[in-house]
């Protein structure tokens, strides 16, 4: 797999793991999932343990209660059998979390227009399997 690929499974992997709940899909896990009140805090796989610790600093519950559901995080991570991290705190203050963090030169190159119209394209050769690249490639660029 070439750099390029490998950056973009990693951006994808990033969308991926953005992606919150449906209200329905919610609603169909057990009350067990969830480890904070009012079926908050779903932990029903490794991506959403992740999302749950980088979420708990920014959430409005006392530190007791973030005590709480820090404990039942790091206890289905390791039921779950999830990579081994950082371990969910009940810190005060901000945080923001960060889904994969990207040297300086992925960010250049994700930020380039380069990057931009090479995302373009392959996502419009996905939706059209039988597109001749010679289509999209304006004559007068110098390529």
């Amino acid at each position: 797999m070439d750099y390029l690929s490998k950056l973009i499974e990693r951006a994808n992997k990033a969308l991926e793991v953005a992606k919150p709940l449906t209200t329905k899909q919610r609603k169909k896990m057990k009350k067990s999932t969830f480890c904070g009140p009012g079926r908050s805090f779903p932990v029903n796989d490794c991506k959403h343990v992740g999302v749950a610790k980088a979420y708990l600093k920014r959430s409005k519950f006392s530190a007791s209660t973030k005590k709480k559901i820090a404990a039942c995080i790091n206890r289905k991570a390791k039921q779950l059998g999830c990579t081994p991290g950082k371990k969910a705190k009940a810190g005060e203050g901000p945080h923001y979390p960060k889904y994969i963090e990207l040297s300086t030169e992925e960010k250049q190159l994700y930020s380039s227009d380069v990057f931009a119209a090479t995302k373009k394209l392959v996502e419009q050769s996905i939706k059209e399997p039988n597109m001749e690249l010679f289509d999209v490639i304006d004559p007068g660029d110098g390529s």
